[in-house]
């Protein structure tokens, strides 16, 4: 028979046992205890877990948070929004059951190889009951699931519009396939124009010192502000991470996990957070002294670190997230949208959401010449 648990840690599953569901998953059990132990404020984390007689059939992260609905906002409706709240200060403020991390790619939602593909939409509602039966104890009104990937649309849609939720676009994630031999081999596949441009960038690379560490507790200060001021210029950020997180990240995976640092002289300009694992380099973090770094062109140079490390360690693609698409379309990488579900427990404040659900849609990427 199955039972539906919902824990409040990680620690209480077995990570074999959790990172079998999740096969080829870079951010697996480690990397989700990493996050569960960064203590990001406003967050109560909570892993979902559908057992039959305590085997473990299927299991998503999850998270509770007050929601300022504002958040995905831009333009003339984010200023609308900002007179409302003060006004009504709490008015645009709900609390949010989720399904999926503020800090993965993707909402991650994992089932025991044996289960046939055909029966997961099904253990997927099993799975998505449970989960609301705790959120409506926790009197969260705002159900959700952040960032369902493209490629399973179909076991999301077939699992939770028929408990009527609403399928909303999110941010699309960027990654470039490694099918070439070598950075010269890269640069040959841009536009011409492209090409000239980023050869005419790397040129600052005589300038910059690139270390590869994977501690960086004797420069967490430095990064910690690197952070703060890249976090600042962004147009949304739904969590603030803690010098835990990325200490934690790097301790926790050590054959995972690790930084690239880039300096002049002794000043350390930028740092990138990734992750490897025996396909893929996944971008989680970059920031930068804005103001001294791109006079030095820092992005792209971390950019073609990153595909150089791709080629040195036979990976085969390298994920680079959300946002920044004009350069990442630019060289050359792939989008692949995600989508966000949501449904208000109330049917009248459900129904007005729906209608002003467009203004909270992700602004379409559209691809544009080199």
């Amino acid at each position: 028979m199955l039972e539906v648990r919902v824990v409040d840690s990680l620690a209480q599953v077995d990570a074999l046992a959790w990172d079998l569901l999740f096969p080829g998953e870079i951010e697996g059990h480690d990397y989700l205890m990493a996050v569960e132990a960064a203590g990001l404020e406003g967050f109560r984390w909570r892993y979902v877990l559908v057992e039959d007689e305590g085997r473990l059939l299927a299991a998503a992260p999850a998270f509770f948070t007050d929601y300022p609905l504002e958040t995905t906002l831009a333009g003339p409706a984010r200023r609308l929004a900002d007179g409302l709240r003060h006004v009504a200060p709490g008015a645009l403020t709900l609390r949010l059951a989720c399904l999926g991390s503020p800090c993965t790619e993707t909402a991650l939602v994992g089932f025991d190889p044996r289960v046939a593909p055909a029966m997961r939409p099904a253990l997927l509602m099993v799975l998505m009951r449970g989960f609301e039966r705790v959120a409506t104890i926790a009197r969260c009104s705002l159900l959700g699931v952040k960032d369902a990937a493209e490629d399973r649309e179909g076991l999301w849609q077939g699992a939770i519009e028929p408990l009527g939720y609403r399928a909303l676009a999110s941010l699309p994630s960027a990654s470039l396939e490694i099918d070439f031999p070598t950075l010269d081999a890269y640069l040959e596949r841009l536009s011409p124009g492209t090409r000239r441009d980023m050869r005419r960038k790397l040129r600052a690379l005589d300038q910059i010192r690139v270390e590869v560490r994977h501690n960086i507790d004797d420069v967490i200060d430095r990064v910690m502000a690197l952070y703060g001021e890249t976090r600042a210029r962004a147009a949304m950020a739904l969590e603030e991470l803690t010098p835990t997180y990325f200490q934690g990240v790097l301790a926790r995976l050590p054959d995972v996990a690790f930084c690239t640092l880039y300096w002049q002289g002794e000043v350390l300009l930028a740092v990138n957070l990734l992750l490897q694992d025996g396909d893929t380099l996944l971008d989680k973090f970059f920031c930068m002294d804005a103001a001294r770094g791109r006079p030095l062109n820092l992005y792209f140079l971390s950019w073609f670190t990153n595909v150089r490390l791709c080629l040195e360690r036979g990976l085969r693609t390298y994920r680079s997230g959300q946002a920044g698409y004009e350069n990442k379309l630019r060289l050359g990488s792939g989008l692949t949208q995600t989508t966000n579900y949501f449904r208000h427990r109330n049917a009248l404040v459900n129904g007005g959401l729906r209608l002003v659900a467009p203004l909270f849609a992700a602004e379409p990427v559209r691809e544009r010449a080199a």
